[in-house]
Parts: C-alpha cells; structure tokens; sequence
C-alpha cells in the first residue's frame, strides 16, 4: 500500500476542501497570530494559506504516518538513508559545534569538518592578508570558482546574498558553463599574476568544471611563462588526490569534503572555501551556526509547531490534495537574486523522482516546479498570472525588517518602499479585489471583470530583522529540511540524482562524434542525427 492509499492521506482530503482565506480570517480573529511562528531569527507567517486546524491535524498525522520522526533521528544519527548509494546523509554534520561528536561507523565525522574548516580558515587568512603570493610573488586580488551545480550554486548564490561582509580589496568571480563564454567573461580584465582559481569538483572528474579549469590553467600558464605557476594559482575543493596531483595542484592545498555530503547541500562544506576567502571565516563560521540553529528547530520541535515540516506539509497539501503544479520564491532583497535558482536544485534534483525507495513507480504528483525572481522586478513581469492567471500559484514571500543603511534617509525611504510592496502583495494575493469593490471604485461595467482580482492565492511571508551570515544560513536550512519532509511524505530518495546521468553520457558519446575526423557512423534518431551532421558540416566548410 503506497501512502496514498492509507487512511491518513484521505483524512488530508477530506480536510482539505475549498477554503477561502478571506473567511478564514473574518471568523477568525486571532489566525495571523495563531499561524506565524519562529524558527532561530526567522519569522514566518503561514495564515495566509489554505490550512484549518482539522487540515493541519490531518498532516502532522499524515508525517507520523510517513514516518518522519524517524526519518529524521535517522538522517541525524548518520543512518544510511540514500540508500542507492548506501550512504549516509550528514550535511547537517557540517555545521555541528566541535564539542557535538558524532560517530559513524566509530569514527567522530564532526572531528573531522572542524580539522577541514580549520584548514580552510587558515588558507582564506593567508590569501586575505596578502601572505599568500602567486607564482610572481604578488598577492591575490581575484578569485574565480570553477564548479557546477551544488559546487557553484551555493557559494555564488551566498556570496552575492553576502557581499557587504566581503573583503574590499578581493574580487571573487563564478564559472559554471561549459559555454566559454562563461568562462571568458570571468578572466575579463583580471591579472593572471594575482588570480587564485578554486577548482570545485567532490570527483575531479566532472566534466564541464575539469574542461573549464584546463582552460584557464592553460591562459595562466601561457600568461606567466610557466607550468608551474599552477601550484600557486590552483587550489583543490575534492576527494580525488591522485586527479589532483594529475591536474599539477599541490594536493596540500586540497580541501575534502566527504561522500555523505550532497552537491546541493555542500555551501557549508570546503565548497563554500571562495565564499570563506571573501567574508571571512568569523563570518562563515556565523553562517554555520545559522544552519544548525535551524537544524536543532527541525529535530527537536513538534511537528505542529516545527517551521520545515510545516512549510513541506503545506508544499504536499498543494500538490498533491489541489494539485498545483509550481511554487514561486520571491525574495524582496536583491542581494537574494540568486537564491530562487539555488532553491530549484536543492528541491528539483531532490524530489524529482518517479519512483519510491524500493523502486516503485509513484501513483501520486511529486516536486513541484520551483521559480522565482526578487521583487520588486517581478511585479512588473510575471505577477500578473500570479493574481490573475488561470492556475494557483503557491508563494513564499521573504523580506528584511533593516535597511541596507540605516542613516541614510533616501534609502531608508527606498526600503520602506520594498517592505511596503512585499506586504501589499500577501495581502493583495489572499484577498483581491471583487467586483463590487472594482465597481464601488466608479469602473465602466465593461471594465469589471478585467479589473477584478479573485484573491484566495496563498503565500507565506519569511521575515529576518536583517541578512546576515546567520540568517542565510537559517534560511537555507529551513528550505533544506522543508524539502527532506517533503521527500519523507512522499517516499522517495531526496539525495540521489540518477536523473542527471543519461546526458552526461550521451553527450560524451556525441562529443566524440562531433569532433571525429572521420564521418562517423551515427546510430542515433534521425533528429539526432541530422543535428550532428548540420554541425559537423558547419565546422568543415
């Protein structure tokens, strides 16, 4: 019996009927208060959804059902839960105090990140006090992080969320693309003398960041003359020495990290080794705490109150008793720009799966599609199908209580601003508009139905007093452990990414074909084909 045949899952659909949120409100006096709680220096308001108390009994029952509570003490305790891999999951490892031991398989894991981020600390000093000269003998001015995924999607993403922590005098740059332009736009106008490259990859092995480090291996080199200015310009964040020392990096300047770790889950690991060298390791090491703060909220608290599983139960209510199919994160801060395109690998490539466990095809919708762009930019592109469209967008609306500066009183106004238009939203997207209200307004008849908004779009509002280190961190975990609920409920594996596999060796089959010198023979479709033979030809006229 899959869980979408058990007696909990119809007691969520016999709850979970239409509602809407205006009545919600007007008969009930004291729901915002009843239905905001905090996690850290989080606050999140979630009465803006289409939740009742029998509905929220009826998923706290349905996670107990699924198994949650042990789902959790297991991942915690370094169980080995993705088991497709036979292996732990232990993200939340990384961000353990040192005096938290944590023994797997005997060994303290937690002993070990500290040995690595104390590694890692005293790298990111050397090169921000200038101690560590490239081939040349100068210090390091920029530094450009060569990964893909979950190595360049955290540390790009929390870099630009924390630039104002950044060190002045350092430039950090991000390639992910196998496009070279990428690539090239990143070496734009930077010295080679004073260029440190941090090679991202758990394998050495992955094949657009090792492709992308052998270019700009190949302009430092042609740049200062020599083979071995490399062991003073690259540094390593993998588990592969011998790749390595293969590649000409002094494997002393190799940071590990550990097979229980996820790509999308590694910001906090050596992966995040170039945000470190930016912010800092006082303020990295902030962050981290910001993680487990929340780490300590999911695994402690009561589901009824325990932000992550509410956020996912509420996520599973909507696709899969509603059957919405996408859930827009829309940050108003800017230096969130990057966090919706985070928040898609870390939810997509998670719960993106067909198939249960033990491999049986699902019978019921899983991940939703996760987008979204800062506000106030989407207002003016995509809000419009938001309260008017024909499909019920879910949102997560997050904001910041301080100003970027708070002396200056023009930007304190434009602050006041973005807060303003954040909360008109939520209230905008729950209640609308109605006809009688549009016609009250004096509307030409014809213009009613255009102008009438039908409301009832539910969104949770995520507030800090400021975005610091901490916070990002709290934020990150809140949406890691929102996504691993999810997973529970629905039975599927969140930290394998078979998915990812099949064009990967495609493309190295294609590849080969492309660039062959002899005609090759092509067993592909006749699509498929026909696009190598149009780009072969291209490349030999």
């Amino acid at each position: 019996m899959t869980i979408a045949e058990s007696p909990v899952w119809r007691r969520v659909a016999e709850t979970a009927g239409p509602v809407s949120i205006a009545t919600l409100f007007a008969t009930d006096p004291d729901r915002a208060e009843r239905y905001t709680f905090t996690a850290g220096d989080l606050t999140v308001d979630f009465s803006k959804h289409w939740i009742t108390k029998p509905t929220v009994d009826a998923l706290v029952a349905l996670a107990e059902a699924a198994g949650l509570r042990s789902a959790i003490d297991a991942m915690f305790s370094g169980a080995r839960i993705n088991t497709t891999e036979d292996r732990p999951v232990l993200h939340t490892a990384l961000r353990r105090p040192a005096d938290a031991p944590l023994l797997l398989d005997g060994h303290d894991v937690v002993a070990d990140v500290h040995a690595v981020l104390d590694a890692m600390s005293a790298f990111a000093e050397r090169v921000r006090s200038g101690d560590w000269l490239g081939h040349t003998g100068r210090p390091i001015r920029t530094i450009v992080n060569i990964g893909i995924g979950g190595s360049d999607l955290g540390p790009a993403m929390a870099y630009r969320a924390l630039r104002p922590y950044a060190a002045e005098h350092l430039d950090v740059r991000f390639v992910s693309n196998v496009d070279p332009n990428h690539l090239l736009a990143a070496l734009d106008g930077i010295d080679p003398e004073t260029t440190l490259f941090t090679i991202a990859s758990k394998t050495f092995t992955t094949i657009e960041t090792i492709s992308n480090a052998k270019v700009a291996r190949r302009w430092l080199v042609d740049a200062l003359g020599s083979d071995d200015a490399t062991a003073k310009h690259f540094v390593a964040i993998s588990t592969n020495a011998a790749k390595v020392a293969e590649f000409g990096i002094d494997t002393a300047n190799m940071f590990g990290f550990w097979d229980w770790v996820g790509g999308r889950y590694s910001v906090d690991s050596a992966i995040g080794l170039s945000l470190m060298i930016a912010i800092g390791p006082d303020h990295f090491r902030a962050m981290l705490d910001g993680f487990h703060t929340i780490d300590e909220h999911f695994r402690t608290t009561p589901f009824a109150t325990n932000v992550p599983v509410l956020a996912g139960l509420i996520g599973v209510l909507y696709r899969n008793f509603h059957s919405l199919p996408t859930h827009a994160v829309l940050p108003y801060a800017q230096r969130l720009d990057r966090f919706p395109a985070y928040l898609q690998q870390l939810d997509m490539e998670s719960n993106g799966k067909r198939v249960t466990l033990d491999g049986t095809p699902v019978d019921y919708d899983t991940g939703p599609i996760v987008w979204g762009e800062p506000g106030t930019n989407g207002q003016h592109a995509f809000y419009q199908l938001i309260h008017q469209g024909t499909t019920v967008i879910p949102a997560d609306l997050i904001g910041f209580l301080e100003s970027p500066d708070g002396t200056d009183p023009a930007v304190v106004d434009l602050h006041d601003l973005l807060m303003a238009n954040l909360f008109a939203q939520a209230e905008a997207l729950a209640f609308g508009k109605s006809a009688d209200q549009v016609r009250a307004d004096g509307a030409a008849e014809a213009l009613v139905p255009h102008r009438t908004f039908p409301g009832n779009r539910p969104t949770s509002v995520i507030l800090a007093d400021r975005l610091t280190p901490s916070v990002l961190g709290q934020l990150i975990a809140l949406y890691e452990h929102r996504t691993f609920t999810q997973g529970v409920i629905w039975g599927v594996n969140s930290f394998d990414q078979w998915g990812v596999e099949l064009g990967k060796v495609l493309a190295t089959a294609i590849g080969a074909e492309l660039t062959a010198t002899d005609e090759p023979e092509l067993l592909h479709d006749a699509s498929t084909n026909a696009l190598i033979r149009r780009y072969r030809a291209f490349h030999q006229r």
